[in-house]
């Protein structure tokens, strides 16, 4: 099975998270911020990674913090439980609707960071949350776990969606490019022979 740990404490955060990916979706998951677990539930639920997930920051501060380190230590995570990435499909992109709104998203579980953020927010909060820190966490999700992410959103008016869809998006392309592909079953799939270097 393919999971990891990760203890992240700092002076801004304390985090404890542990990662199945080869789960069903479950989740456990409180970082003090309502909108971000839901986000994160649902990356969960349509990922089938298995995700629990306590964070501890300073939100008298502000949300940015936890946010980030959030999307640190779950890159962490995911890049620790794939190794050295054997017998994974590598790639998949796909096209993700919600009510009025589409947001496509392509994955490369290449080993080299990288993202690619188009998203514009028709209002600057959801709630309390501001809508800026989504692409705080995706670039920290995306640099720690060393996969190249794009995520566009083409059109929507309502922010709640448009927030739901980048992250059920990334959940589904994770779910297709971590699949085991049985034809490669133990190899690399690159011409290089390694994704980790």
């Amino acid at each position: 099975m393919r999971k990891a740990e990760i203890s992240r404490d700092t002076s801004e955060t304390r985090i404890g998270l542990a990662i199945n990916v080869d789960g069903t979706g479950r989740y456990d998951i409180a970082t003090g911020i309502g909108f971000f677990d839901h986000m994160l539930e649902q990356l969960a639920r349509h990922s089938l990674i298995d995700i629990s997930l306590k964070a501890d920051g300073d939100l008298h501060i502000d949300q940015h913090h936890t946010v980030e380190d959030v999307g640190i230590a779950l890159g962490q995570a995911l890049d620790r439980a794939l190794g050295e990435r054997r017998g994974i499909t590598r790639y998949a992109s796909l096209d993700l609707a919600m009510d009025e709104t589409l947001t496509r998203a392509a994955i490369d579980v290449s080993g080299r960071p990288y993202l690619v953020w188009r998203v514009d927010f028709p209002r600057q909060k959801v709630g309390d949350f501001d809508t800026e820190l989504f692409k705080e966490f995706f670039q920290a999700f995306a640099q720690n776990a060393r996969i190249t992410l794009h995520v566009e959103n083409l059109y929507g008016n309502n922010t709640h969606h448009v927030a739901e869809t980048c992250f059920k998006a990334l959940a589904r392309v994770l779910r297709a490019a971590l699949a085991l592909d049985p034809r490669i079953a133990d190899e690399v799939p690159s011409t290089k022979g390694t994704l980790i270097a």
